[in-house]
């Protein structure tokens, strides 16, 4: 519905603008969201480490393990905080730098066509029932303006490479919210529609 976007902007979650994109390939439709965990520094929650990064404001010398990323320029579209609150960073219409080296059904590139979503959590830890219920409505939205095909973990798309959101994601319960069904040819979920 026109009511929920402004422009590639979702109303509902909260903008902070992100310099770390560029424009998408001419003519590519956005057909996957990705999804990732994150949380700065590593298992600490609840803080605006994430956000630094992501707009380049990341105090270096605050944390150790702050020197592993040092000059790091990384993005994604959302991140969905432990309470539920949805942070937004750059225009779904454009190209967050998330994925990095990927491939999704043999078409390699998935920044050029997916929506980048980071779950405020760490690899093999569970997440939170908040988290779940409005990744759920935010891949429903997305899909009132986009033709999206599919919903993948970083692991599926760059395998031996990334291994979030990891194995505390459950993708049946996301899969059964969604009411969508598991991609044999990519791992992730895809509509039951799609299979038909």
């Amino acid at each position: 519905m026109k009511g929920r976007w402004d422009g590639g902007w979702l109303r509902r979650a909260r903008r902070c603008p992100s310099p770390n994109f560029n424009e998408r390939p001419a003519g590519t439709a956005v057909r996957l969201a990705l999804i990732h965990s994150i949380s700065l520094p590593p298992g600490q929650y609840g803080g605006d480490g994430v956000e630094r990064l992501f707009t380049n404001r990341l105090d270096w010398d605050a944390h150790p393990y702050f020197q592993t990323i040092r000059g790091l320029e990384v993005s994604a579209h959302f991140m969905v905080r432990r309470d539920g609150e949805l942070v937004q960073f750059v225009s779904c219409d454009a190209r967050a730098w998330h994925a990095g080296a990927s491939v999704w059904h043999d078409q390699p590139g998935c920044n050029d066509y997916s929506i980048g979503i980071e779950l405020e959590g760490l690899e093999g830890e569970t997440f939170d029932a908040p988290q779940y219920e409005v990744l759920v409505g935010l891949v429903s939205d997305l899909r009132t303006r986009y033709p999206i095909e599919g919903a993948v973990g970083h692991e599926h798309v760059a395998a031996g490479r990334k291994r979030d959101p990891g194995p505390g994601f459950d993708w049946a319960r996301f899969g059964a919210r969604l009411g969508w069904i598991e991609d044999p040819a990519g791992g992730g979920l895809m509509p039951r529609s799609a299979a038909l």
